[in-house]
C-alpha cells in the first residue's frame, strides 16, 4: 500500500471538512486529527503557513484536475451532429460539476471576501462552463449574434447547475433519471441553436 504524503492528506482532509462543516467552523486541530496527526500539535504549519494557505492549495489541486478534464474535452470536439455533440458536451459538463461538488459547497459556505482566491476560482469555474457551451453554439451557428450565444450558454449552464446543485443540497428528489434530464436538455438546446441558425441564414 502506497503511503499518501502528509501534505496531500492535509489537503484532502481539509477540503472534506471545509465541505462538510464550513471553512470557518473547521479548526486546524480538526484538520490535523483527520489527517492522522496529533491534534493541536501545530504539525500543519510545517506544510502550510495558515489555514487559508491550505485552502489555496486545495483550490490549486481542483484547478489542475479541471485542466486535465478540459484536455479530455478536446478529444470529442465536433464528432457528430448537433445533438450528438450537445449530448457529449452535456455529459462532460455534468461530470465537471459533479467533480466540483466539494468545491462548490466550500464556495457557497466559504470565507467569501476573506478569500479572494476562492471567489476567483469559483468565477473561473463558471466562466469555463459557459465558454464551453458558447464555443459549441458558435461552431454550429457561426452567424448567431454574440448576445444570443451568451443567452443560450447562460440558460444551458444554469439548467445543469440548478439540477446538480439541488440534488447536492437535497432540495428535492430527482423525479427523472440523469439520462432523461440530459436528453431533454439536449433537445431544448439543439432546437434553440437550430432556430437561431435558421434565422440568420
Amino acid at each position: 500500500m502506497i503511503e499518501v504524503p502528509t501534505r496531500e492528506r492535509l489537503i484532502t482532509e481539509a477540503m472534506r471538512l471545509f465541505c462538510e462543516q464550513g471553512y470557518r467552523a473547521t479548526s486546524v486541530a480538526q484538520i490535523e486529527a483527520a489527517a492522522g496527526l496529533a491534534p493541536g500539535s501545530g504539525a500543519l504549519y510545517h506544510h502550510f503557513k495558515s489555514k487559508e494557505a491550505l485552502l489555496d492549495a486545495g483550490i490549486d489541486r481542483q484547478l489542475d484536475r479541471r485542466r486535465s478534464m478540459r484536455d479530455i474535452r478536446k478529444l470529442f470536439r465536433g464528432v457528430g451532429d448537433l445533438r450528438t455533440d450537445l449530448t457529449l458536451l452535456g455529459r462532460y459538463l455534468t461530470a465537471v460539476i459533479d467533480e466540483e461538488q466539494q468545491f462548490l459547497t466550500i464556495a457557497a459556505n466559504g470565507p467569501g471576501s476573506q478569500s479572494p482566491r476562492l471567489t476567483t476560482a469559483y468565477a473561473a469555474l463558471l466562466h469555463g462552463l459557459h465558454a464551453d457551451l458558447a464555443e459549441l453554439t458558435s461552431n454550429w451557428g457561426p452567424n448567431i449574434p454574440a448576445d444570443e450565444v451568451e443567452a443560450i450558454s447562460v440558460v444551458g449552464i444554469n439548467a445543469l447547475l440548478g439540477n446538480r446543485v439541488s440534488i447536492l443540497l437535497g432540495a428535492h428528489k430527482q423525479s427523472i433519471s440523469d439520462d432523461r434530464f440530459l436528453a431533454e436538455w439536449t433537445k431544448m438546446l439543439s432546437c434553440r441553436i437550430e432556430m437561431a441558425t435558421t434565422a440568420d441564414s
